[in-house]
């Protein structure tokens, strides 16, 4: 199992923080964004990882140069970057896509108890980690059910069909990647393909494919990064600089 994690945008929502260092390269006490999330995956046991860049691209390779550890990384720029949305990403990182991989938005944050269990879960081509909660706002990706399979999944899924929200992170196994990547190659060719998410295409394969699938993660640890008030309690969690970020994104969890 291998990682490709998207980092190539900038966070405009979370400027000033963002004006001179891309979301990823963000600081989260001792570490950054990007630091956190690779940490997080070698100590779940993943050895292979691709970095998609784009804004301040030579900052992130900077920082993945100075890493040590078993933890092997590559990147891959996306020059379309300021243009395009994750969809053009995930192309450019196409040729990671040979084998089983997680695929992670840069904002995400989690513990390792979570990358273990959707590690540790059984295996389905497709598979959309998705957390639940009362009530889902405007901003959250939402998911429509039928027991655990996918049927669609988007941010303008009306409530009374919102049965949980992705929280960034899938799995892609065997068949899976295959299809994934077909996809892909069929949106790239399209003309709203470069401006596109990458979840209309796992959407587009939830509609007609039986192996799509959703793990619940609830009562894991996990956050993402979205706005300044997100970056600032943040910061404020990871001021201990606890290895791992477990305790401090058990509070973020419970901010929810």
């Amino acid at each position: 199992m291998k990682a490709i994690l998207l980092c190539a945008g900038r966070g405009s929502r979370l400027m000033p923080h963002t004006e001179d260092r891309p979301k990823c390269l963000l600081r989260l006490g001792h570490t950054t964004v990007l630091e956190h999330q690779l940490d997080v995956l070698e100590r779940a046991g993943l050895r292979e990882a691709t970095v998609v860049t784009g804004c301040m691209a030579g900052k992130v390779e900077a920082v993945l140069s100075a890493r040590h550890g078993a933890l092997q990384t590559e990147t891959v720029f996306n020059p379309f970057y300021a243009v395009a949305d994750n969809l053009a990403s995930c192309w450019m990182a196409r040729h990671a896509m040979a084998g089983d991989f997680l695929l992670i938005n840069g904002d995400t944050l989690f513990s390792p108890g979570l990358v273990e269990a959707v590690l540790a879960s059984p295996p389905q081509p497709v598979q959309v980690t998705i957390d639940r909660k009362p009530v889902y706002d405007a901003d959250d990706m939402k998911v429509t059910l039928d027991g655990t399979r996918l049927r669609a999944i988007g941010k303008l899924l009306p409530p009374e069909e919102s049965h949980g929200e992705s929280i960034g992170m899938l799995r892609f196994m065997g068949e899976g990647a295959r299809l994934f990547g077909a996809k892909l190659g069929d949106m790239m060719r399209t003309g709203e393909g470069v401006g596109a998410w990458f979840l209309r295409a796992v959407d587009a394969l939830a509609q007609r494919e039986p192996g799509v699938g959703v793990l619940s993660i609830e009562g894991h640890v996990w956050g993402e990064l979205d706005t300044p008030e997100d970056y600032g309690f943040a910061q404020t969690l990871f001021a201990s600089g606890a290895l791992g970020g477990v305790k401090p994104l058990e509070a973020m969890a419970a901010r929810g």
